[in-house]
């Protein structure tokens, strides 16, 4: 048995987020086809992170890892988030 923090994740979990996804990916294209005047690109974008999220979290596995990681990764959303935020801002105000 190892003890080095290794994990196992099973197929199940697998599976779960995938079809997480791919319901999310639906949800996306609905959105799109909705045609949502001033919302369309903000719920896109929510449901795009959501997706980041699952991947980020269980793909990528970031569930497992350190605070220190976790903290880095959480930074680098925030910045990307307000340079997002700050052109959204740019064009609502030319």
């Amino acid at each position: 048995m190892e003890t080095d923090g290794s994990h196992i994740t099973g197929y199940k979990t697998y599976a779960l987020i995938w079809g997480l996804l791919l319901l999310l990916t639906a949800a996306t294209i609905t959105v799109a086809q909705m045609h949502f005047t001033q919302y369309a690109v903000l719920i896109s974008l929510v449901i795009a992170s959501v997706k980041a999220l699952l991947v980020l979290a269980f793909f990528m596995h970031l569930r497992y890892e350190g605070a220190f990681l976790k903290g880095v990764v959480f930074l680098a959303i925030i910045a990307l988030t307000a340079i997002i935020g700050l052109t959204f801002v740019d064009v609502w105000y030319r």
